[in-house]
């Protein structure tokens, strides 16, 4: 991260700004410009019978400028500050898309967003919130923020695919790490790896008897963590720094998260598109509701949002 435009998104139903106040953190450090970038809708201002077209516009219009008015009073202080912030607020019935857009349309380096704490993922599941439209088609780094401290000598858990074998997730290990450590140099905090991978099947000792399960995976498990600290070495990551357990990948991503008690996790998503990603999420949706830190989810340099 240099002096990327950050684009914060200001919840307007929120007092506090997490996401403000994590751009803030980072700006201070980099000179990086930042624009605070609110969405507002209202049903009845677009469908009420009452009104004439003339009419609705109108009231839209003061509701829009009222609450740019609000935004301006964040915007004021940093600016005598002597940081480089604007403002804009949009109408739209589809935040992440008027996000996007913004993104498509301008030069910016990272979105930041602030999470609702909370929530319940079987909902979740079926009513998508605008954070997961966001990790699967922003064409740019999502940072999500939590109400969590970044603090000197900190740690920063970046998600590894060790077994990736295609060009495009090997291409994202590096990013993530990569991004990892600039991140780090600019926070005064330490690089972590993490790997999870899946273990033998439960049943297969009852069904193959003869085969030595134990062994195998004491075996795979050595694989796996050599492979991480390999790579680590290359970034100049200490061994104990890298973590390869067996589990699902985003199980074990949160426990070493807890374990580390980590200010940040950054992985990767390809976002997947379909039905089967609606309902099932990738892995970095369901980290996100499970960790009580910050999260940044990258997208390979190939990657092209759906709505470009």
């Amino acid at each position: 991260m240099s002096s990327e435009r950050l684009l914060v998104v200001i919840d307007p139903d929120r007092v506090e700004q997490p996401a403000l106040d994590r751009a803030l953190h980072l700006a201070r450090k980099t000179g990086a410009p930042i624009t605070l970038f609110s969405v507002i809708f209202n049903l009845t201002y677009e469908k009420t019978a009452l009104l004439s077209k003339t009419e609705r516009d109108a009231l839209r219009d003061g509701l829009i400028d009222k609450h740019h008015r609000q935004v301006e009073e964040l915007v004021t202080p940093l600016q005598q500050e002597g940081l480089s912030v604007d403002a804009r607020v949009e109408w739209h019935d589809r935040p992440f898309e008027a996000i996007i857009r913004y993104v498509l349309d301008n030069d910016v380096g990272y979105i930041i967003k602030s999470t609702q704490e909370g929530g319940n993922r079987l909902s979740a599941t079926f009513f998508t919130p605008t954070d997961w439209h966001l990790i699967r088609k922003a064409p740019v780094p999502v940072l999500m923020v939590k109400e969590h401290d970044w603090p000197k000598e900190g740690k920063i858990l970046a998600a590894i695919d060790i077994d990736a074998e295609d060009e495009v997730h090997r291409e994202l290990n590096e990013r993530i790490i990569q991004t990892c450590t600039s991140l780090a140099k600019l926070v005064d905090a330490q690089v972590h790896l993490v790997n999870g991978y899946p273990g033998l099947p439960d049943n297969l000792f009852i069904e193959q008897p003869e085969f030595n399960n134990l062994g195998f995976n004491i075996s795979i498990s050595k694989q796996h963590q050599e492979h991480l600290e390999e790579l680590g070495a290359k970034h100049g990551i200490a061994a104990d720094h890298c973590h390869a357990r067996q589990g699902d990948p985003e199980e074990v991503i949160v426990a070493i998260a807890q374990d580390l008690d980590a200010e940040l996790v950054v992985l990767g998503t390809i976002g997947e598109q379909g039905i089967t990603a609606t309902l099932l999420g990738s892995t970095a949706e369901h980290v996100i509701y499970n960790i009580g830190c910050d999260l940044l989810a990258l997208k390979p340099s190939s990657f092209e949002s759906p709505l470009a």
